[in-house]
């Protein structure tokens, strides 16, 4: 025993980010008794901005694990443990036994299991199953471990469809779900009451005209695409004319700390993007410095990594100004919330034909509305019409942005 306790390696919740206090045990993609890999991803570990992987550091078997899915956990605190150094055939009924040693006792099947691996040992000790029942596919006629789950799998269903058949007689009953909001949930919904409990917040409204850029991207997509690698979209336009504005208008740039006002000579854009674990907001560094063609492939990378998962802190740390366009999913118009500590929000919208009157003619433009929240404490109401000004302005003569006027 002490050379297997030798052969222990224990799994520890990584190092967390200084701003981050504690972390919750999201999903366990390893149980007891399976065989993993060195840089094989154990956990994940999810706290309020990301999930954080945390790989197996060498080959073996998961021997126990200490924190369930739920826990909350703080850092270096002891995850799992693995046995390091020894193949699955080479685990002993006996260390199987001890893994299980807080557990009930179940029932075990008379035949011999020594020829099994520990992953199967486990479940049919689990469910109580007898390996004669089951389909082997394995070298030699073995059982394997998917043998045993596309059995209980092919059971499940079985069982299920009887169920379905018997409640199908019955009236249909009304039911609900409850669900833990996960951590980003929850820190999503503190700031957000944050930001309407502590601010002055206004939102005000205009309109653009999206023919000029439409135009100038219908002529250009082709040679853009084919000379960066990437697709021209409205978003680094957006980008553009607000970074122009906030030099124009430097308090929308800052930011109150107790009782000071504390303004920002750089241009650090957050970039409100929906993933399926919620809304983040990572941050465009020095937007002031980056092309048309960088600011695409930056938004792209970042939409990339969120649908994967991969944000890292660094990616949502920080930011002046917050661009979120809820024009993707179809909406007119609304009042974004502001990201405090920022002053404001511009909220751009979905792209839409309406008659409009130009030059004493009516015709038919496509028009978007834009909207700015903003912390009426530190924001005026002629800096925040100016500011929304400016970007229309921008926005209806694209020329304007190259030639600073």
């Amino acid at each position: 025993m002490k050379e297997l306790e030798r052969m222990t390696v224990e799994i520890v919740v990584p190092d967390l980010p200084e701003s981050v206090a504690d972390a919750t045990v999201a999903t366990w993609h390893k149980q007891p008794g399976d065989t993993v890999y060195r840089d094989e991803v154990l956990v994940d570990i999810e706290t309020d901005k990301v999930v954080l992987e945390v790989p197996s550091p060498e080959d073996g078997i998961l021997e126990s694990i200490i924190e369930l899915e739920g826990s909350t956990v703080l850092s270096k605190q002891l995850l799992a443990k693995l046995k390091v150094g020894i193949s699955p055939e080479k685990l002993t009924k006996e260390t199987v036994i001890s893994e299980d040693a807080t557990s009930e006792e179940r029932p075990v099947p008379d035949e011999d299991h020594d020829a099994f691996t520990p992953a199967v040992r486990r479940l049919l000790l689990e469910h109580s199953l007898n390996p004669a029942e089951i389909n082997a596919s394995g070298v030699g006629g073995r059982l394997t471990r998917e043998d045993i789950l596309s059995f209980l799998k092919t059971k499940e269903q079985k069982t299920g469809s009887a169920l379905e058949e018997k409640e199908s007689l019955r009236a249909p009953l009304r039911g609900e779900k409850r669900v833990p909001m996960t951590r980003l949930r929850k820190r999503v919904a503190e700031r957000l009451l944050e930001a309407k409990n502590s601010t002055a917040m206004l939102t005000t409204f205009n309109e653009v005209n999206m023919k000029p850029i439409m135009t100038l991207r219908e002529k250009y997509q082709t040679s853009f695409e084919a000379r960066h690698g990437i697709r021209l979209g409205f978003m680094s336009f957006y980008v553009k004319a607000v970074v122009e504005a906030l030099k124009r208008y430097p308090e929308i740039n800052a930011s109150i700390d107790g009782d000071d006002i504390v303004y920002h000579n750089f241009f650090d854009v957050s970039m409100a993007i929906s993933t399926p674990r919620g809304l983040v907001t990572p941050v465009l560094r020095d937007a002031d410095t980056l092309s048309l063609a960088e600011i695409e492939k930056g938004i792209k990378a970042f939409a990339e990594k969120g649908r994967n998962g991969k944000l890292t802190v660094e990616d949502l740390t920080g930011g002046n100004f917050t661009i979120t366009n809820g024009g993707v999913f179809g909406s007119l118009m609304s009042t974004p919330i502001i990201n405090p500590p920022q002053a404001a929000i511009l909220g751009m919208h979905k792209i839409q034909e309406r008659p409009m009157v130009v030059d004493g003619q009516i015709g038919i433009l496509p028009m978007m509305y834009l909207a700015l929240s903003y912390d009426h404490r530190l924001v005026d109401g002629r800096e925040s019409v100016g500011f929304l000004v400016t970007i229309k302005e921008f926005l209806e003569d694209p020329t304007r942005l190259l030639l600073d006027v």
